[in-house]
């Protein structure tokens, strides 16, 4: 009985539990060293953030992109606008943008390959459409500005 008490003694009672291995033949524990295991963490998190923060500042640079676009297009079609035009636009068909020698701007459904030699405007701005919103498209464009530009 005291021969049992003794290995009773002996025996962990949760061996799973322990620090250390409990047999001989157990896999050798050692402590983590806590500070490589930080550093390791830190520099995974990281490295992970900045890969998301890059995904997030594309995304960023897309939307500033397209809102430059549509603040374009609502620029020239305000100079659209302010030009003379002797005719009503149809949506999706494309015209011509003048500059006359005063500096006015005119709207017309002439090309400049079509005007001969003699041409009425200083020069030709741009090919423009409009679109199904009612703002104008600039297709082609030679020094086109809108005019606060």
């Amino acid at each position: 009985m005291e021969n049992q008490e003794l290995v009773n003694e002996k025996i962990a009672q949760n061996p799973g539990l322990m620090e250390y291995a409990h047999t001989a033949g157990g896999a050798v524990i050692r402590p983590e060293d806590m500070g490589k295991v930080k550093s390791r963490s830190l520099l995974a998190m990281r490295q992970q953030t900045d890969i998301q923060l890059a995904q997030l500042y594309k995304q960023m640079q897309l939307l500033a992109e397209q809102a430059n676009h549509i603040k374009n297009r609502v620029e020239v079609s305000e100079r659209i606008y302010s030009a003379q035009m002797s005719f009503e636009p149809v949506v999706g068909e494309s015209y011509f943008l003048y500059e006359k020698h005063d500096g006015c701007d005119v709207l017309s459904l002439v090309a400049p390959a079509e005007w001969g030699r003699k041409r009425p405007f200083k020069t030709c701005l741009a090919r423009v459409r409009m679109l199904a919103d009612h703002t104008w498209e600039v297709e082609n464009l030679e020094d086109f500005a809108p005019a606060d530009a």
